[in-house]
């Protein structure tokens, strides 16, 4: 059986009321995440779409001799995006309900809920003069209420647009309050239903990003050759919460979840900037201590901080800036846990694929009537004004971010072809420095050390001159990995500020001999680079166990089946293995020790260079390993055995290869990024036509699922279909193509899960009973493409 693990980085755009379709997408991902735990514990919920996942995960299992674990384990979000995708990060791990969120969206997220109580009807700031004016606008024959809303909702949206218009003059209409007390009470509704398994495996962690804007902007210190520093305002902000060596059942504390989605979604216009005053009003009314308030206000907003001015920090809308936090979910790819072969997805929710498509049939006209135009005056004061605040940074938000995916999968191809095309010449060169009845011998811890050292040696010397560039790319390597280790232990995101520390790491390895990495003459490691990498160079030891990996999934697809059990205790071994150096990157395992020693770098970085090793204690865990492989190597098959000690031993010789291709990085999940996207444009099974065909919340500038009920309902349904039908894309895309269903049985699946969907949601959505009876009709005419 061939274990994989299909890793969701997710990332959700944002959206305001389109927030309602992205949720029905993102239960369908807590549902798959659901299903694949109780397919891997061996217990069937037969729970709406739970249930089907299970089965399409057990045909696989069945019929392709596959064994799928799908994994949401990195979830960025902005606006819309970033509260669903908080709720989604803290039912992973909490193993609770996402019900309490559908709640919300459903029955709060509306006009007369959002609004401002100041700004309501009746209230003494409210412009109840413009009743009469609002009743004539919205009820005329023709106008835009009867052109853009359905039939049956037209009433509902005419009573609450009035309402809406009638609100304050020249400030937001909807309170700040009132969402944050919406967030609050989904939240503490959430803990209160009951706790399931969390839904990663232990050890495995969960990275959630949430991006906002700073209004007024903080200075940020910029480091130039001449004046030696400047400063210039930054307006970014990432709010970041991981699990990494924590315990519990949570993301983080709720009071820093809900700061983080109202701060998030503060919609320019529609709600008022978010501070952190406002937060504490709504904690004091429901008497909630918020016991780390200090600390997280450190860490989220440092500069400020340390200006004293973190307690009046204005903060707005996150896609101001970063509409589609892609490099966030990048950067939190290093040092992942791998336990088996990894599929990585990036999937983006991207609800109106169609403005972007929109904007460019639009700029092609422009550019046509331009080249036809030779006297076209450039753009003027107010268009180049509004274009570059509102249209420009979202018509290109992920290119770049995309190109950065497709440049590291396409280096992690040409690694693996480099490692292939070199295989014969590296067994030849293993063979000929250990001899083939190297293969013969029962391999012991002892033995292992000692025939990867003298591996390490011969290919050092073997390469000549050019172990020299090598080794110093190694050692660059592993200088920027502990500069970039006591940067997280001093909690100080700006990493491009710390020249300093890094001029004086660079120092002390010098003072220590390395000036020159290798022996004179091209013979290999000099004696003290041999000792430093010891000590110091972790990421090797990861690299040459995932470069293990790679080889026994290869060796698995041509092993025989009475093999597996001892195949399968290699396996283990391992990613146990794995696991042993990767935790020694975590700060938590360093101790308080390391933490005060990394304070101090700057300066006594000799100090905290050898406050390092001793926590790592590297040769510690090398004794370990090697004991575990040797144990592991002894009862392989002789074939498997052979293959396993040639990649362990011939290592060195591809290392030396590859890492210049990889520029230092380290490849921490070994097989290429593939990207999907999620929209309505890419979900046509049961009705083609995209957005405007299926959604109702595009209406105003999308915020039309406000004003309804039915809308909100309509959205919601949709979300979940859409969110099904691509979840099952993706899922069956982890096979190889040979071994995928044809289009009728894929359409199959996918009947099966609508139908179950719409039986599911008939009784809570009682708005949208004629969609619903169209959708039966629909899904049984649904045809294969």
């Amino acid at each position: 059986m061939r274990q994989k693990e299909l890793r969701l980085a997710l990332i959700c755009y944002g959206g305001v009321s389109l927030a309602i379709y992205m949720h029905g997408i993102t239960k369908e991902i807590w549902k798959l995440a659901q299903a694949s735990r109780d397919f891997h514990d061996g217990t069937k919920i037969e729970q709406c779409s739970r249930g089907i996942y299970y089965d399409i995960l057990q045909w696989m299992e069945q019929e392709t001799s596959v064994k799928l674990r799908i994994l949401p384990d990195i979830i960025a979000g902005a606006s819309a995006g970033g509260i669903n995708g908080i709720f989604l990060s803290e039912a992973v791990i909490s193993g609770q309900s996402l019900e309490p969120l559908t709640e919300m969206w459903l029955e709060k997220a509306d006009v007369d809920q959002l609004l401002d109580p100041d700004a309501r009807p009746l209230s003494r700031f409210s412009k109840f003069w413009a009743e009469p004016i609002a009743w004539m606008a919205l009820g005329r024959k023709g106008g835009a209420v009867e052109q853009t809303v359905s039939k049956e909702a037209r009433e509902e949206v005419k009573m609450k647009l009035s309402r809406f218009v009638r609100a304050r003059w020249f400030a937001p209409p909807f309170g700040g309050k009132v969402f944050s007390t919406l967030i609050h009470d989904a939240l503490k509704a959430m803990t209160n239903t009951e706790a399931g398994p969390k839904l990663l495996p232990q050890g495995q962690p969960l990275d959630l990003y949430v991006t906002v804007t700073d209004f007024v902007g903080h200075p940020e210190k910029l480091q130039l050759n001449s004046p030696p520093e400047a400063l210039e305002m930054e307006h970014r902000i990432t709010i970041g919460f991981s699990t990494r060596g924590k315990t519990g059942n949570n993301v983080a504390d709720p009071a820093e979840l809900v700061f983080a989605g109202r701060a998030t979604a503060s919609f320019p216009g529609a709600f008022p900037p978010f501070t952190v005053a406002e937060l504490d009003s709504v904690l004091e009314e429901k008497n909630y201590v918020w016991t780390g308030r200090k600390a997280f206000l450190k860490r989220v907003l440092p500069s400020q901080s340390r200006a004293g001015t973190a307690e009046d920090t204005i903060l707005i809308d996150g896609p101001v800036l970063a509409n589609a936090p892609f490099a966030q979910a990048i950067e939190a790819l290093k040092n992942r846990p791998a336990k088996r072969e990894i599929d990585r997805r990036f999937v983006y929710i991207d609800p109106r694929p169609d403005l972007d498509v929109a904007k460019s049939d639009k700029a092609m006209r422009r550019l046509q009537a331009a080249q036809e135009d030779e006297n076209d005056s450039l753009p003027g004061f107010f268009s180049t004004i509004f274009g570059a605040i509102s249209n420009i940074p979202r018509e290109q938000p992920i290119r770049d971010n995309l190109d950065d995916i497709s440049r590291r999968s396409n280096r992690i191809i040409q690694m693996r072809l480099i490692t292939d095309s070199l295989r014969s010449e590296v067994e030849q060169n293993v063979e000929g420095i250990f001899g083939r009845t190297l293969f013969l011998d029962r391999p012991t811890a002892a033995r292992l050390a000692s025939w990867r050292r003298k591996s390490r040696d011969k290919a050092g010397k073997m390469a000549g001159f050019s172990y020299s560039a090598y080794g110093h790319l190694k050692l660059a390597t592993v200088v920027d990995d502990i500069a970039q280790t006591v940067r997280r232990a001093k909690s100080d995101l700006n990493a491009h500020n710390h020249q300093l520390l890094r001029d004086t790491i660079w120092t002390e390895v010098r003072q220590r001999g390395l000036e020159n990495i290798g022996k004179k003459g091209g013979a290999g490691p000099s004696k003290p680079a041999i000792e430093f990498f010891r000590e110091q160079d972790l990421g090797y030891r990861i690299r040459r166990l995932r470069f293990l990996a790679r080889r026994l999934a290869e060796d698995l697809d041509e092993c025989d089946p009475a093999d597996f059990p001892a195949i399968e205790k290699m396996h283990d071994v391992i990613y146990d293995c794995l696991a042993l150096y990767i935790e020694r990157e975590t700060i938590e395992y360093l101790g308080d020790d390391f933490l005060d020693l990394a304070e101090q770098a700057e300066q006594k970085p000799g100090a905290m260079l050898d406050g390092l090793a001793r926590a790592r204690d590297l040769t510690a865990a090398d004794v370990t390993v090697d004991q575990k492989l040797a144990e592991a190597l002894a009862v392989l098959p002789k074939k498997e055995k052979r293959s396993m000690l040639l990649a362990f031993l011939g290592f060195p010789f591809y290392d030396i290869a590859t890492l210049p291709l990889l520029q230092g990085e380290g490849l921490d999940e070994f097989d290429p990024i593939k990207v999907d996207r999620i929209s309505p444009e890419d979900a046509r099974s049961i009705r083609k036509g995209g957005v405007a065909a299926t959604l109702k919340g595009i209406e105003f500038n999308n915020f039309g699922a406000f004003f309804s009920r039915s809308y909100r309902e309509n959205d919601y349904l949709w979300g979940r279909l859409h969110g099904a039908e691509r979840m099952i894309d993706i899922m069956l895309s982890t096979l190889p193509e040979a071994r995928q269903p044809d289009a009728e049985q894929t359409l199959g699946f996918k009947k099966t899960i609508f139908r179950k969907i719409v039986d599911e949601e008939e009784k809570r959505l009682t708005k949208i009973g004629p969609l619903i009876a169209s959708l039966r009709k629909e899904i049984e005419r649904a045809i294969p493409d």
